[in-house]
C-alpha cells in the first residue's frame, strides 16, 4: 500500500526519498546482481509513494511537478542509481506520457498509482492499423526497468505498405510482450534495461497517441523534452553528490597519500584543490539543472522559447552530465587504485555515472552545436531532441 501523498509538500517528499535512499544504497550490490532493482528498493519506494508522485491527485497520486520529481530522483540517485533510474524515468513517463492518455486508458493505468511504467524509443516498431487500434510488432531497446514493469510505453511507426504514416507512443500491458534480456553493461546494470520483443500485439485505440509523419520533421515541445533528459540526469546528480560527501570522509580520516611525506590527504593543497574542483563541479551542476526544471514548472507545458532559450537549456543539463562525469575521475584520481576494488561502492558509481551520461540527450558536443547556432543565427539547429 502506497503512502497518501495528496497533501505532501515538496520537503516531505524530498524527506520520504531521503529516507527510501538508504534503502537503496543497502541494496544497491543486490541490484546490481540481479540486473534489476531488488524487491526491497521497489517496496521501499512504493511504501514511501514515490512511484506515484506525478500521478494525479484523483487517482492517489500526488500530482507533483518537474522540479519536486527531479528533487526526490537526485535523493534516490544518493542511494542507488540504477533504481533512481528506474524509478525517475517511470515517474516522468506516467507524467508525460500517462496524463494526457484517454480517459479509458487513464483509469487503467492509474488503477494502482505506484505501478512502474517503463519505455522504449529505441528499435524497430511498426504499427498497422485494424479497426479499433493497432497491431504492433518488433524489437524495443534499452526499456530501463522493464523486468518490475507493469506497462510499456512504446514508440512506433503506423505504415501502409511500406511507407509511414504517423508516429508516436502506443501504452502496453508488460504482459504482453516478451523481455529479451540483452542489457549487459559496464554500468547501470541494475536497470534491468532490456529488449521489449512485440508479436503483433494489438493495442485499443485508446491506449494510443499518434499523429500524422509531418512532411517536415519538428522538434517536441521544448518543455517535453527538456523533461526527458532532466529526469535522466538527476539520479546521475544524486550519485554524483553522494560520491562527493563520501571522499569528504575520507579527507576527515587518517588516510596517506601513497608514496607521498604527507601524514594525511588533507595536508596535501593540490589534494584539496582536486577535491574542492569535484565538489564545485557538481554543486553547479545541481544548481543549473534545479534551476532549468523550476524554470520548465514556471513556464507550464505549453512553453514554446526561441531556439537560442530552448539550445541554452539543454546545454546547461548537458554541461551538468558532463560535470558529473568528471568529478567522479577528480574523486577516483583521489582515492587511488584501491577504490575500483568491487567492494567499494565509489567505482559502482563512476561506472554508474560513466554509463548513464551517454544518454543521448546529453550528447555534450550536438548540444553545444545546437546553442552555437542558435546563438549566432547560422543555419538551424541539428538536432530534433
Amino acid at each position: 500500500m502506497s503512502a497518501t501523498l495528496s497533501d505532501s509538500t515538496s520537503a516531505e517528499l524530498v524527506s520520504r526519498a531521503r529516507d527510501a535512499a538508504q534503502v537503496l544504497a543497502e541494496h544497491a550490490e543486490e541490484t546490481e546482481q540481479l540486473g534489476r532493482p531488488a524487491p526491497a528498493s521497489m517496496t521501499a519506494l512504493q511504501e514511501a509513494g514515490l512511484l506515484a508522485t506525478g500521478v494525479p491527485r484523483e487517482f492517489g497520486g500526488g500530482q507533483a511537478g518537474l522540479a519536486d520529481q527531479v528533487r526526490v530522483a537526485i535523493e534516490l540517485g544518493r542511494g542507488c542509481t540504477s533504481t533512481a533510474w528506474v524509478a525517475s524515468l517511470s515517474v516522468a513517463v506516467k507524467s508525460q506520457v500517462g496524463n494526457v492518455l484517454s480517459a479509458e486508458a487513464r483509469s487503467a493505468l492509474f488503477a494502482r498509482p505506484d505501478a512502474v511504467l517503463c519505455a522504449s524509443g529505441v528499435g524497430g516498431g511498426l504499427a498497422v492499423r485494424e479497426p479499433g487500434g493497432v497491431r504492433v510488432r518488433g524489437r524495443f531497446a534499452m526499456a530501463s526497468g522493464c523486468e518490475v514493469a507493469d506497462w510499456a510505453a512504446l514508440v512506433v511507426r503506423v505504415v501502409e505498405g511500406d511507407e509511414p504514416v504517423a508516429g508516436g507512443v502506443v501504452v502496453v500491458p508488460i504482459s504482453q510482450l516478451r523481455i529479451e534480456r540483452t542489457w549487459r553493461a559496464a554500468g547501470l546494470q541494475g536497470t534491468g534495461s532490456h529488449t521489449l520483443v512485440a508479436d503483433d500485439v494489438v493495442v485499443p485505440e485508446a491506449f494510443t497517441l499518434l499523429s500524422p509523419v509531418p512532411a517536415v520533421p519538428s522538434p517536441p515541445p521544448a518543455a517535453l523534452s527538456l523533461a526527458g533528459v532532466l529526469s535522466h540526469l538527476a539520479p546521475l546528480l544524486g550519485t554524483a553528490d553522494a560520491a562527493v560527501t563520501e571522499l569528504r570522509s575520507v579527507f576527515a580520516g587518517d588516510r596517506k597519500p601513497s608514496r607521498t611525506t604527507y601524514a594525511r590527504l588533507i595536508d596535501s593543497p593540490l589534494a584539496r584543490q582536486r577535491f574542492a574542483r569535484a565538489e564545485r563541479r557538481v554543486r553547479t551542476a545541481l544548481r543549473d539543472s534545479l534551476r532549468v526544471a523550476d524554470t520548465l514548472d514556471e513556464a507550464g507545458p505549453g512553453f514554446a522559447p526561441d531556439a537560442a532559450v530552448r539550445t541554452e537549456l539543454r546545454l546547461d543539463l548537458a554541461e551538468a552530465a558532463s560535470a558529473c562525469r568528471a568529478a567522479l575521475d577528480d574523486l577516483l584520481d583521489l582515492r587511488g587504485a584501491g577504490a575500483f576494488l568491487l567492494d567499494q561502492r565509489v567505482q559502482r558509481q563512476w561506472r554508474d555515472i560513466a554509463v548513464g551520461t551517454r544518454y543521448a540527450g546529453f550528447n555534450p558536443y550536438v548540444a553545444d552545436e545546437d546553442h552555437s547556432n542558435a546563438t549566432l543565427g547560422v543555419g538551424s539547429a541539428i538536432s530534433l531532441l
